[in-house]
């Protein structure tokens, strides 16, 4: 029978977005956190009595707690059916997919995506409604509101747990937990996706690939789908067991965390492509042998080639990308005589344009990429696209990009990540920007003049909400841009991001060094930002 716990708050300390609630484990071990968080969420979401939750989560360590948690909970607060994946385990993406193939309420998934993992690291939780996508603004506030004021959540008196380990039903007060494998919807919308046939083919005939699962959630999808189904040899998956701390790495996929697989790519040993994912599997990073494709340039690559995908061809609707991704979708976009969005970073605002058919693809420049068969970016989904297109065109990587670039100009782009800033200094920073951008349209900043400068928002084109202080945007009129922007991530301080833009149309200046191209405007960046007087730092933690 429930029971019914009296508790305070402690959720004063920080506003869950989209991308739900992140903090340190020890955080969530804290007495009553997590079933104060998981009560505001049942409290928020409407009428769910009789209907089914997906809960799983990237396996990081604390997944397997929290689950016992949220399954004694659900079934106090009258959930009829929990749908789990097997150990715990889905990946953001499958997730999304179970959702929607089930026709489920909702999903929790636990994940803090691309942050460390372990004992003393992150862990996170968020809700996703019932198209597969992170809760709107108007749940999460909700859900916010209900952490203020909480004291009393329901859940069993029996701590006896589920066990996990089998795919089996179990009756838990009246509540059925079914534990299914989590691979197999998701592979099999990916084989209806994608032609299987064409890229075990091109496996066959000697394509070689390596995709590095950083020993995060993606280890048993990408060795289903790579290595049993397409035919990729064993071992083509580096990484692929799961761990709960993720071998001690940082399962970001960028070109320093994936280092080896980096080095791997820029090798004489190089295999034909090589990809990564992230911590819950919806990011990707695509390198060729000898290189690296930007998330920018990837998403309007596989805009300008989803006519060679069969499910996708004719069927392009729009792009969206985030502001601060580069615009190479646009260009695209313009020439193909597409619909282009720009939006804030959030995959939710990309949800509502998917939801009202205006856009299929959609992709950010923090290695995020997804279409509309799910209401999340989909890092393993990515990586098949380009498979796809490989084994149709039948030319390398690098080949595909170098074209792409003759036809459409090239975005030199690149981000800049100050990670860990003391928050009252990463907070002067913007305050100052915001301060400057007010005048500074018409100026001359070095050899460039600004075109207009603004604090970004946004007004959704669906549902009419506002988006307010999106980033810091400059735009010069050779289509150069700088942009400035906090995100919201990270466990512990703050991260400062700066995006830089500059696009190139002379064929004989597209393969010059990227942080070269854009040296002015790193050099303006800098000097407007006041980045070193006020936060102490003279380099980027991370540049991709």
């Amino acid at each position: 029978m429930p029971i019914s716990t009296i508790t305070s708050s402690p959720f004063n300390d920080q506003k869950p977005g989209t991308s739900g609630l992140r903090k340190k484990v020890k955080h969530f071990q804290q007495a009553h956190y997590l079933e104060n968080f998981v009560q505001s969420i049942f409290s928020s979401i409407g009428d769910f009595k009789g209907k089914t939750l997906i809960l799983g989560g990237d396996g990081r360590f604390y997944n397997q707690d929290a689950i016992q948690v949220i399954l004694r909970m659900a079934s106090a607060n009258g959930f009829a059916k929990v749908i789990v994946g097997q150990h715990g385990i889905f990946s953001t993406p499958a997730a999304s997919v179970v959702i929607r193939k089930k026709k489920a309420f909702g999903g929790i998934i636990l994940s803090a995506s691309h942050n460390p993992g372990g004992a003393d690291e992150d862990f996170g939780i968020k809700y996703n409604t019932g198209n597969g996508g992170p809760a709107p603004e108007k749940i999460t506030d909700a859900i916010y509101e209900k952490t203020l004021e909480i004291t009393e959540y329901d859940t069993l008196d029996s701590q006896t747990d589920i066990d996990l380990s089998q795919l089996a039903s179990h009756d838990l007060e009246g509540m059925t937990v079914q534990v299914i494998d989590s691979v197999t919807d998701y592979a099999q919308l990916m084989n209806e996706l994608f032609d299987f046939e064409a890229i075990k083919t091109m496996i066959s005939e000697g394509f070689t690939l390596c995709f590095d699962a950083m020993h995060a959630v993606t280890g048993p999808y990408a060795v289903e789908i790579l290595e049993k189904q397409l035919g990729a040899i064993p071992g083509s998956v580096i990484n692929g067991i799961s761990k709960e701390d993720f071998g001690g790495g940082h399962p970001d996929p960028n070109l320093v965390h994936a280092k080896h697989l980096a080095n791997l790519m820029f090798s004489d040993e190089s295999p034909d492509f090589g990809a990564a994912s992230d911590g819950d599997g919806d990011r990707n990073m695509i390198v060729g042998n000898n290189i690296f494709v930007t998330p920018s340039d990837s998403l309007a690559i596989l805009t300008a080639n989803a006519h060679l995908v069969a499910s996708y061809k004719g069927n392009i609707t729009g792009v969206a990308r985030s502001m601060p991704t580069s615009q190479a979708a646009d260009q695209v976009a313009r020439k193909m005589g597409l619909d282009s969005y720009e939006t804030p970073t959030g995959w939710k605002f990309f949800g509502n344009l998917m939801d009202a058919d205006k856009v299929t693809l959609c992709g950010e420049e923090s290695f995020g990429t997804g279409s509309n068969h799910i209401r999340e970016k989909d890092g393993l989904w990515a990586v098949l696209f380009w498979l796809n297109i490989l084994a149709v065109r039948n030319e390398s990587v690098n080949d595909i990009v170098q074209k792409h670039w003759l036809e459409f100009g090239r975005n030199y782009y690149s981000r800049h990540d100050y990670e860990g800033i003391e928050t009252e200094s990463a907070n002067a920073v913007i305050t100052g920007l915001r301060e400057k951008v007010k005048s500074l349209t018409g100026t001359q900043l070095s050899s460039l003049t600004v075109s207009y400068s603004d604090d970004f928002s946004y007004t959704d084109p669906v549902d009419n909400s506002v988006s307010d202080h999106q980033g810091i945007r400059i735009g010069f009129s050779n289509g150069s841009r700088i942009i400035f922007r906090l995100s919201g991530t990270g466990t512990s301080g703050a991260t400062l991001r700066i995006y830089y833009e500059s696009y190139e149309t002379e064929t004989e200046n597209m393969n010059e060094d990227t942080q070269d191209a854009l040296k002015e405007l790193i050099i303006i960046s800098l000097q407007l930002s006041k980045l070193e007087a006020l936060t102490g730092r003279t380099e980027a933690t991370v540049i991709t």
